[in-house]
């Protein structure tokens, strides 16, 4: 497994990153600390939690691997029905740490993300409240998800007012499909030193060899919904996509995770395995380069946001 720095951090993360949206929902508790098993068997060590999560980061029979993991976890979801049990008050960043620590089973949390932005809430509020964090040991980073590029420029800045680090990685939907951050949101990363964790790496499945899935009689999850019309919507450029991944002799999804691995600024997509064998499977997206003549034709078939495509803004859409 390869490591890099996250962001401009000396903390250093492996290239994936083990996302836990199907622990519980999809995976059983057991399954679910094997997997997180395995992913130390290969070096992987950034682990995202989500929020509600309740399946404990170490402990019990996996002692050890708390201390080999550099856990991720978020804030701002409403965890009730009551006032300030939701957002970036300073009130509740105190009060959703707390019950992360104990959810998590941990006395710390490596990168405490703040989900969402929170417009009513100043930034010297939020800041306060984080430097407090950091100063009890409870967490150690902060980190930024969903947010824009000028939100990023401005939580920044007034940390650097407070003399406080600020955000040290953000976390947005990247993937072929979905090239929007490449307009403002990973150039502004890239400037302040955040690094760039995509989420939805695969579009929901759709980057995921879906139409050969459905002819081997499986692929549910593009047949219903919302998967199902973006997968109407994109069928031709899938198919193409596909055929290129089989002349390459590679599977479609360690495909689209190995792009998001050449992009400049992206530290580590988050994978979601149901199974041990998923996780396993994975693990070729590391080893895969793609050549210039590849990635021009992932370019022609997923172009890059704008009408001067490739390019950031407001070159992207200007002169």
């Amino acid at each position: 497994m390869e490591y890099t720095q996250l962001g401009r951090s000396g903390l250093s993360v492996s290239r994936l990153c083990l996302g836990t949206m199907n622990f519980g929902p999809e995976t059983s508790e057991a399954d679910s600390h094997s997997i997180m098993d395995r992913a130390h068997e290969h070096g992987i060590n950034f682990l995202r939690h989500r929020e509600r999560l309740r399946v404990a980061a170490g402990g019990g029979d996996h002692r050890g691997r708390r201390e080999r993991t550099v856990v991720a976890t978020k804030l701002y979801g409403s965890m009730g029905d009551w006032p300030n049990e939701t957002k970036l008050s300073a009130l509740n960043i105190r009060r959703a740490c707390d019950d992360s620590l104990r959810r998590l089973q941990t006395d710390h949390i490596d990168l405490y993300q703040m989900h969402h932005v929170d417009r009513d809430t100043p930034w010297d509020e939020i800041w306060e409240a984080m430097s407090v964090l950091r100063l009890q040991g409870k967490i150690v980073y902060c980190g930024s998800s969903n947010f824009a590029g000028w939100h990023i420029a401005q939580a920044q800045e007034a940390a650097r007012r407070r003399g406080f680090g600020g955000l040290v990685s953000e976390q947005s939907v990247y993937n072929l499909l979905t090239r929007w951050v490449e307009l403002e949101v990973l150039p502004a990363a890239r400037s302040y030193g955040l690094g760039l964790i995509p989420w939805s790496p695969l579009h929901g499945g759709l980057l995921a060899g879906v139409l050969r899935k459905q002819r081997e009689g499986g692929g549910s999850r593009g047949n219903t919904g919302r998967a199902a019309a973006a997968l109407e919507a994109n069928r031709e450029r899938i198919e193409d996509y596909e055929k290129l991944c089989a002349d390459l002799g590679e599977n479609a999804a360690n495909v689209g995770l190995a792009w998001l691995l050449h992009q400049d600024g992206v530290t580590a997509p988050i994978v979601g395995p149901r199974t041990a064998e998923h996780l396993d499977s994975s693990l070729r997206a590391t080893e895969i380069t793609l050549d210039a003549d590849v990635l021009a034709k992932l370019d022609e078939l997923f172009p890059p946001p704008g009408p001067n495509g490739a390019r950031p803004a407001p070159e992207a859409y200007a002169w």
